[in-house]
Formats: structure tokens, C-alpha cells, sequence
């Protein structure tokens, strides 16, 4: 089934030092440690790299080539941060248990970060006419890529294919469709009163976010994808007091740029228009990702890399999620974008996160195979 020369003992080692590695979106120190694994990495197989730095309270991003052009074949995309606060290696390091590995962003995605190495080390790139690949590893995925995104986007603009290292899905699925999402953070500033004496002077910052809260749950569409969570509230100080002050934090998801758009104007038009008018309404949009839908380049695309699928005897299998990744900007960006290519495995941002041991050589196989195909 292979032609590579892989050994999985020496894999596993070089992976138990990235996964101790705390590299937490908030902590820069750690990722920059993950960054310098990687430099140190691609220098030695004569690789181009450039580090770019988006903002003191991120780590670097690493903009990686095999040859310095303006264009190029293939881009692919990988996160150094996890979404694990310093310190949490001490309290659960990488561990190998039976057919699975365990850890903080063992799957995502440090093992994807590993496997694309290992393929760009099992190319023989000079077989082909001069490809040109540039992989870009961000620092910032884990919080919307809120720095870094435009920069991916730019890569991706200027990319025939965009090949992102995520995890496979449990059942080994590949990830054809990813979800936009958008994240506000809501403030409410009205006045505070006696409730029992003089209510009439006071403005319930409360109650104006008890409305948001109504009016945004009627975006609620299943059937269409789109979701509405309100999954934090806080606010006021004692029963007797109109609450001055109130907060709620709003993720959205959705499969289309119009029901974005139709959120985008609900949020405005509420802000605009409060039912309590003494009430002052900040707001802030923390996160945002455009929907990741394949082009018909992209589903020929899939055909292609079923193909190869079927001749390496795996069988390859799409999916759709919620959830987002940097491929959300590279399919906006008009790049035909595949997600998923890493590792199987699952229980991402948990205790129990995994990495499946066997997945490991079959999706480097597979990755290396598309990429031979495609140049």
C-alpha cells in the first residue's frame, strides 16, 4: 500500500515535543516555541521562511516556501495554538495508551502540523516541473484567526488549491463544507434605580437584553443551517435595583453569505432601535468566518482526490460541520479548499482529545498522493 519509509516511533517522539509544548492562543511564549520547532525544520530542508508578526498578544505565523514566486499550486494551512491555558501540559502531558495517542491539541492540530512536514519530506519535488507550495501556520485559529486572516486570505488569492491540516473526522471524513460564523459581544449601559421607589427614573439594561434575546431566537432556521446561541448573559446587582448595566456574548452560525448578511442587519437594526430608549448599546463583533461552499472546481476536485483514494484502497467519505477553520477563508477567497487532511481522530478541545495511532501513515500516504497528482 506504501511507498514511504515511515517510522511511527520516531513520528510519536517528535510529536510528544510539539504536544508539550503549551502553546495556547493567549499564550505567545508557547506558540513561538511550536514556531521555532518548525523553523528549525523546514531550514533544514532548504525551505524559504518569512515571520510575520499580527499582534503582541498572538504568536508569530510562519509563511513557508519551497521557492520564491508570486504564485502558487498548492497553499497549505496549519495552526500552532490550542485552545489550552498555560500549564496544562504539567497536568496532563502527551501519552500513548494502546492504539491511541492523548494530549492538549494532539489532533488539533498538532499531529497535522507533523504529518504535513513528513509529506513535504516524502516529495520528490524536483520529479516535477518547478511546483510551488507555501504553507502558512497561524498562530490565532483557535480564536477566529482575528489577526491572521486577512493574511490567509491574501495567500489563498493567490493559490490554485488550498489544502488545510485539520483532523480527518472520526469515520476518516475529509471536510468539504465548514459553516460561516459570527461572534458579537453585546454591552447594555442603562440607569440605575429603586425599583419600589422611583422606578419611572431608571432603564433596565436587562430588559433591552431580554428583547435581543427574543428577537435574535426568531433568526432560528434548522432546516437552512442557521443557529442562534446566546450563550452568555450577565448583569444587574440586587433584585430592588433597575439593572444599569448588562452583557451578552452571541455566536451565530450559518451556511450562506445572504443569512450572514440577514444577521448582520438584525444585529444593526436592534442596536439602532431600542425598546428601552434610555439604554446605550455597544457592540462588537469578536469573531468572524465566511461560509465554506464548494465551487464546482472544488468538486472536481473531490473527484480527483477519490480517486486516489481508491487506489491507495481508502475509502474517501465527505463531510459537512458547524464548526470553523481557516479553510472558511480560503474557499471565500475563490481557492478550491479541502479540509480535514490530517490525522483521525476526535474529542477536540477536551481532556479526552485523541489521536488514532493507524490513521497516521494512511493520511500522509494520501496527502502525498493528491499532491502528486495535482502537479
Amino acid at each position: 500500500m506504501t511507498d514511504l519509509k515511515f517510522d511511527l516511533n520516531r513520528y510519536l517522539e517528535e510529536l510528544e515535543v510539539l504536544v508539550n509544548i503549551d502553546s495556547g492562543s493567549n499564550y505567545p511564549e508557547g506558540v513561538k516555541k511550536v514556531a521555532d520547532f518548525f523553523k528549525k525544520k523546514y531550514l533544514e530542508i532548504d525551505w524559504l521562511i518569512k515571520e510575520h508578526k499580527f499582534d503582541d498578544s498572538v504568536g508569530p505565523c510562519l509563511e513557508i516556501k519551497n521557492c520564491e514566486v508570486d504564485e502558487y499550486d498548492i497553499l497549505f494551512i496549519g495552526h500552532m495554538d490550542t485552545v489550552f491555558p498555560a500549564g496544562t501540559v504539567d497536568k496532563r502531558p502527551f501519552s500513548v495508551q494502546n492504539s491511541r495517542a492523548y494530549g492538549p491539541g494532539v489532533i488539533d492540530m498538532k499531529s497535522g502540523l507533523l504529518s504535513l512536514y513528513y509529506v513535504i519530506n516524502f516529495l520528490d519535488i524536483d520529479k516535477y516541473k518547478n511546483p510551488s507550495f507555501c504553507i502558512a501556520l497561524n498562530s490565532d485559529e483557535e480564536i477566529s484567526s482575528k489577526f491572521s486572516s486577512e493574511w490567509i486570505e491574501s495567500l489563498a488569492k493567490k493559490s490554485k488549491y488550498a489544502f488545510v491540516l485539520e483532523p480527518a473526522r472520526k469515520n476518516g471524513a475529509l471536510v468539504l463544507e465548514r459553516k460561516g460564523l459570527a461572534k458579537y459581544e453585546v454591552e447594555f449601559h442603562g440607569i440605575a434605580a429603586h425599583a419600589g421607589v422611583e422606578p419611572e427614573k431608571g432603564a433596565s439594561a436587562i430588559t433591552e437584553l431580554g428583547h435581543w434575546i427574543v428577537e435574535l431566537n426568531k433568526l432560528n432556521n434548522i432546516e437552512i443551517g442557521t443557529t442562534v446561541n446566546v450563550g452568555v448573559v450577565s448583569g444587574g446587582t440586587k433584585a430592588n435595583v433597575v439593572a444599569d448595566k448588562a452583557l451578552a456574548e452571541i455566536d451565530f452560525r450559518f451556511k450562506s453569505k445572504e443569512e450572514g448578511e440577514k444577521i448582520k442587519v438584525k444585529m444593526d437594526e436592534l442596536k439602532n432601535n431600542p425598546i428601552v430608549s434610555k439604554v446605550n448599546i455597544i457592540m462588537n463583533r469578536t469573531g468572524y468566518r465566511p461560509p465554506m461552499n464548494p465551487s464546482k472546481e472544488t468538486i472536481k476536485l473531490c473527484g480527483i482526490i477519490e480517486e486516489v483514494g481508491e487506489k491507495l484502497g481508502i475509502d474517501i467519505k465527505w463531510a459537512s460541520t458547524g464548526g470553523g477553520s481557516d479553510a472558511n477563508f480560503t474557499s471565500a477567497a475563490g481557492t478550491s479548499s479541502i479540509d480535514g487532511l490530517g490525522p483521525i481522530g476526535g474529542n477536540s478541545h477536551s481532556e479526552s482529545e485523541y489521536l488514532e495511532k493507524n490513521s497516521i501513515e494512511p493520511r500522509i500516504q494520501l496527502l502525498k498522493k493528491i499532491i502528486e497528482k495535482l502537479i
